[in-house]
């Protein structure tokens, strides 16, 4: 449960300049609120999100910056109001803590959008007008809504990625229905950190999958490991006018 306690110690790893180092750095983390879980973070993705806001490629960062969207651990306190969620359960949280979760767009589940301003997992301000820090830390608090139930079962450390890079295929993919539409085509462009997860989303939904890529070295990770139903070399010119010509190409659903 919440306690009065406004505030807790927590050790990070924060960038102090546009150098991007990370460095040990001991910052207040607000306490829970009653819609809120603390998580001790086990694990923590490595986005290139975290590289480029790091060195204020956008120009507006906030130092010193603590980075990581891309969260698993396991909860360790939860607020009066949480239902969802109770300490020991493995959880993840991925780009964003909390938003105003009335105006038009977080009703649609376009928090993005929100009104009032989403509050990003770094480099945003929280409820309390702080600065955000992210999953390079020792727990992290976010508003239940963006917790996301982990299987106990699951690797808390292959979970990581599905917050920012699982997401960012699965979001689309949902959006345009794949996900109800068993034998419909999906092409995938690329099998690097994003594509390949969205190999393994289409073929669990059931789609039939091929890959275009530049690279022949994809193929055998395109079609044996990951079970994508074709592989087209995109290099190839000949391959690729033969296919044109012969309108061998797929009803792209997204």
């Amino acid at each position: 449960m919440s306690s009065e306690r406004k505030s807790d110690n927590c050790l990070g790893w924060a960038a102090r300049d546009e150098s991007g180092f990370l460095s040990p750095f001991n910052f207040e983390r607000r306490a829970v609120g009653d819609d809120d879980v603390s998580v001790k973070i086990t694990h923590c993705g490595i986005c290139y999100a975290d590289v480029f806001f790091t060195r204020n490629k956008i120009g507006t960062a906030k130092y010193p910056m603590v980075p990581g969207h891309e969260i698993v651990g396991i909860v360790k306190e939860v607020g009066a109001n949480v239902g969802k969620f109770k300490v020991g359960d493995h959880v993840g949280v991925g780009t964003y803590l909390n938003s105003c979760r009335d105006c038009e767009y977080c009703n649609e589940s376009l928090e993005v959008h929100c009104s009032k301003g989403i509050v990003m997992t770094f480099d945003g301000t929280d409820v309390d007008g702080t600065p955000t820090k992210g999953g390079y830390s020792e727990f992290i608090v976010a508003h239940e809504r963006y917790c996301y139930q982990i299987p106990e079962n699951y690797p808390m450390e292959l979970a990581a990625p599905l917050l920012c890079a699982g997401i960012t295929v699965y979001t689309p993919m949902v959006r345009h229905k794949m996900n109800t539409q068993p034998g419909k085509s999906l092409g995938v462009i690329g099998l690097g950190g994003l594509g390949h997860m969205a190999v393994k989303f289409g073929k669990a939904f059931g789609l039939k999958v091929t890959v275009l890529s530049t690279s022949m070295s994809k193929k055998d990770d395109a079609l044996t490991l990951l079970g994508a139903d074709r592989f087209v070399l995109s290099s190839d010119k000949e391959e690729m006018d033969v296919r044109l010509y012969k309108k061998q190409w797929l009803q792209f659903s997204c």
